[in-house]
C-alpha cells in the first residue's frame, strides 16, 4: 500500500486506542471487564476500516453479487458515521483531558469516580447530537450563498455578471445520482451566467461512478462551464474524468484560461490544476502564470483554483479574484473550529493584497456525512464594478 495509506492507517488506529483507553479509564464497569472492552473498541476500528480499505480489499467479490452495491453502500453508510463519532469524540476528550489535567491540579474534584462518569456522558452526549446534527445537515443539501465581489477594471458590460460556483462534490459510496441532481436543480435555477466546478467532484473510478456525475451533464449558462481538477481526481483515474467531464461539456482548464467577451468588452477565465500536481514533471504541474499566458492586458482575471494553497501563484500571475474549495471549512464539529489552524485562507471571501480569494465551503462532504454547524453551499457570485 501507498505510505498515504499507512499514514492513514496509523492514524486511525491511534485515535481508536486512544478514545477506547480514556472511554474504559473513566468506566469502572469497561475497566472491570478489559478483554470485552477492548473487543469492542477493535470492532468499533473494524467497522471503520471497512470504509478506508474494505472497497480495495474486501468487497470486490460482494460488488458482483445482486444487491450487492446497495449492501456496500450501506456498509459504508455505517463505517463513515462511525468514523465521524469517533473522530469528534476523540477530538472532544482530548480538549477535555487537557481543561481537567489543570483543574484536577487547582481544585480536585471530591469524588474522582463520578467526576469522571459524568464527563464520560456528557462528551458521549455531546459527540451523538453534534453527529446526528450534522448527518441531517449534510443530507439536506447544499443552501446557495449569495456573494457580491466589486473587480478593479471590470467593464461595465460585465456589472451583475453571474458566477455559480460548485465545490468538493464528492461523489462517491454515499454521494450518489440522486444528491447530484439536486445540485445541477438547484444551480440551474439560479440561471448563472457561467459555472465554476472547483474540483474534487469524484471518490473513485469512472467506470464506478460516472453514472452518479452524470447529471452535471445538465448544467446549462450562457457562457459555459469549466472544471478545474482537486486532489481527490488524482486519486483514482485523473485523465479518465478530464475526460469525462470533457464530455459531460465541461470546458476542462488545465493550466489554461479562456476569454469571456460580451458587448465588445471582456474578462479572462483561467483554472490552474491542483496544487498537490505543482511537482510533476509534465503539463499537470500546477501554473498560474502558464494559465494565463497570452490574456489581453487590462481585462479582469478570474481563476479556478481548487486549492486556496494556490493564492501567493495566483496573485503573482495577476489575478483578480480566486475561487477555491478543498478545505470543506472543517466540515463538522468541533474541525471547523480548527480548520483556520492549517488555511490562511479556510472559508469565505478574503483579501491578498489586490486580489480576492473565495473558498466554497463545499457541496457535498468527503467521508463522514456530517456537516454539523458547516452546511453545504452553491456560491453563486455576482461581480460588480469598484466603485
Amino acid at each position: 500500500m501507498p505510505p498515504r495509506i499507512w499514514l492513514i492507517l496509523g492514524v486511525l488506529v491511534a485515535f481508536n486506542i486512544y478514545a477506547g483507553a480514556r472511554v474504559i479509564a473513566r468506566w469502572p464497569l469497561a475497566s472491570q471487564h478489559l478483554t470485552v472492552s477492548w473487543l469492542i473498541v477493535l470492532a468499533i476500528l473494524a467497522l471503520q476500516l471497512a470504509a478506508f480499505f474494505g472497497n480495495r480489499l474486501w468487497f470486490a467479490d460482494l460488488a458482483q453479487r445482486e444487491g450487492g452495491e446497495a449492501m456496500i453502500v450501506a456498509i459504508n453508510w455505517v463505517s463513515y458515521v462511525v468514523f465521524g463519532v469517533m473522530t469528534a469524540f476523540v477530538a472532544m476528550v482530548f480538549a477535555v483531558d487537557i481543561v481537567t489535567l489543570i483543574w484536577k491540579k487547582v481544585a480536585p474534584p471530591a469524588d474522582m469516580v463520578d467526576f469522571d462518569r459524568r464527563t464520560l456522558i456528557t462528551l458521549g452526549a455531546l459527540a451523538l447530537g453534534t453527529s446526528a446534527l450534522g448527518i441531517f445537515q449534510a443530507r439536506t443539501g447544499p443552501m446557495v450563498k449569495r456573494v457580491e465581489v466589486a473587480l478593479r477594471n471590470l467593464p461595465k458590460a460585465f456589472d451583475g455578471f453571474t458566477i455559480a460556483q460548485v465545490s468538493d462534490l464528492h461523489v462517491g459510496l454515499t454521494v450518489r445520482r440522486g444528491y447530484t441532481q439536486n445540485v445541477v436543480d438547484i444551480v440551474n435555477g439560479l440561471k448563472p451566467d457561467l459555472i465554476a466546478l472547483t474540483g474534487d467532484f469524484t471518490d473513485g473510478a469512472v467506470d464506478d461512478l460516472a453514472e452518479h456525475v452524470a447529471p452535471l451533464g445538465e448544467l446549462k449558462a450562457p457562457h459555459g462551464m469549466y472544471f478545474v481538477t482537486g486532489n481527490h481526481e488524482y486519486f483514482s483515474d485523473p485523465m479518465g474524468w478530464i475526460d469525462e467531464f470533457a464530455r459531460l461539456g465541461a470546458r476542462v482548464l488545465n493550466n489554461a484560461h479562456d476569454v469571456i467577451t460580451r458587448d465588445g468588452e471582456s474578462i479572462v477565465v483561467a483554472g490552474v490544476t491542483d496544487w498537490s500536481t505543482r511537482a510533476l514533471p509534465n503539463d499537470h504541474a500546477s501554473d498560474a502564470r502558464r494559465a494565463v499566458a497570452g490574456a489581453p492586458e487590462g481585462a479582469p482575471r478570474i481563476i479556478l483554483a481548487h486549492q486556496p494553497a494556490s493564492f501567493e501563484d495566483c496573485h503573482a500571475a495577476g489575478c483578480d479574484l480566486q475561487l477555491s474549495g478543498h478545505t470543506h471549512s472543517g466540515q463538522y464539529f468541533p474541525f471547523n473550529l480548527l480548520i483556520g489552524l492549517f488555511h490562511r485562507f479556510s472559508r469565505g471571501l478574503n483579501r491578498f493584497e489586490n486580489m480576492w480569494i473565495y473558498v466554497n465551503q463545499g457541496t457535498g462532504y468527503w467521508g463522514p456525512p456530517l456537516r454539523t454547524a458547516v452546511p453545504s453551499e452553491i456560491t453563486l457570485i455576482t461581480l460588480r464594478q469598484d466603485a
